[in-house]
């Protein structure tokens, strides 16, 4: 239903799309409305009215859009701050915001299948599109031992595995590895883990293709792009660099999360562990009794001095297992969005990730 109801409201939009853009305001005019007040999410600051504009849905590519445009770009950012990306619906003004822009930046994968619906039904001839989900290798979501597994609502425990059933105590040590039941054991199609820019390796594949496509649709500042992505690829990989020093010195490398985990390509990175609550995407937010008492002996019985939660979370299960084990709560970003105090302070990917090589660095140790 909601998909039809998206579907419907483009081809409507659509229609009538050329009579939006014949009344919308020159961008960066005095009386301009802000181009993203439907969704509460301001445009970069400082745009000059000559500046193309790019759409995006998520906090990640807006920020690193802003630190390779500069003031060359009007960015919209559709998910407004403090608000959960996984059930985000686009607005009228969503749609038109897209129909109007040069460049369009989206993750893929099931939380934007409003996307395609959408963009089929829109005139793209004259926008570059990006989606994250293409710029880098994809690995799937998986279920580890003690997740609890959102379709089935059992709990992934070694001692409940047979037959095709991956969540046996040998395949529970191998978080790296591919989870046979994402795919093959229910007989469904892969679901892939869709926070591609946990990894700053992979956030820097992400952020080339945005450069590019920038180059592409405004050749005239194309050296300001290419120069600014150099300058923001090497903090990339200075960042990088710090996780790895945090991650060689560790004295463990496990981490647990009384929470969803949107890590698979941060975890595979630096080569960690992890146990959790439920998987990345799932929509769940109360565990099983027999999910946190199997986080909360596996924190007592490797005497793991920390426990996360991610942003715009109530932390409820870790405080759970914190109040049964002593352990510490800390906030561990994702990044697929940022609080509005944050938002209008002016924090950056690149602050949120350097958090997190502090709380990890406290976690590991």
């Amino acid at each position: 239903m909601k998909r039809l109801m998206i579907a419907a409201l483009a081809l409507l939009l659509g229609a009538f799309v050329l009579v939006g853009c014949a009344q919308k305001t020159q961008a960066g005019a005095p009386d301009a409305p802000d181009a993203s007040a439907a969704s509460g999410a301001p445009d970069a600051t400082g745009a000059t009215d000559a500046a193309i504009h790019v759409v995006t849905t998520l906090f990640p590519p807006y920020d690193f859009t802003r630190a390779i445009a500069g003031d060359k770009a009007e960015i919209t950012m559709l998910l407004p701050p403090g608000a959960e990306s996984h059930s985000f619906e686009p607005t009228p003004q969503d749609i038109i915001a897209i129909q109007d822009c040069d460049v369009f930046i989206y993750v893929g994968g099931e939380s934007d299948e409003w996307v395609d619906e959408v963009l089929s039904s829109l005139d793209t001839s004259h926008m570059r599109i990006v989606t994250l989900m293409d710029c880098v290798e994809l690995v799937e979501e998986e279920i580890v031992e003690g997740m609890q597994d959102e379709e089935e609502g059992e709990d992934a425990h070694g001692e409940e595995a047979s037959d095709g059933d991956a969540h046996d105590d040998a395949d529970a040590d191998a978080h790296g590895e591919e989870a046979d039941t994402d795919a093959d054991a229910h007989g469904e199609e892969a679901e892939y883990d869709e926070h591609v820019w946990t990894s700053p390796r992979n956030a820097k594949l992400i952020v080339q293709k945005i450069s590019d496509a920038l180059c592409d649709i405004d050749a005239a500042n194309a050296e300001l792009y290419r120069t600014n992505t150099e300058a923001y690829l090497a903090q990339l990989d200075e960042l990088d660099a710090e996780f790895r020093a945090v991650v060689g010195q560790a004295a463990r490398k496990t981490v647990v999360f009384g929470d969803r985990f949107p890590f698979r390509y941060f975890a595979d990175a630096y080569g960690l562990d992890y146990y959790a609550a439920f998987p990345g995407c799932s929509t769940e937010t109360e565990a099983s009794a027999a999910t946190v008492a199997f986080l909360i002996d596996k924190v007592g019985d490797e005497g793991i001095p920390v426990v996360f939660h991610i942003e715009l979370s109530n932390a409820k299960i870790a405080d759970t297992i914190a109040e049964q084990t002593g352990a510490e709560v800390l906030l561990f970003h994702a990044c697929h969005n940022i609080s509005q105090s944050d938002f209008e302070s002016g924090k950056t990917y690149l602050d949120l990730m350097r958090a997190n090589v502090k709380a990890l660095e406290q976690a590991l140790n």
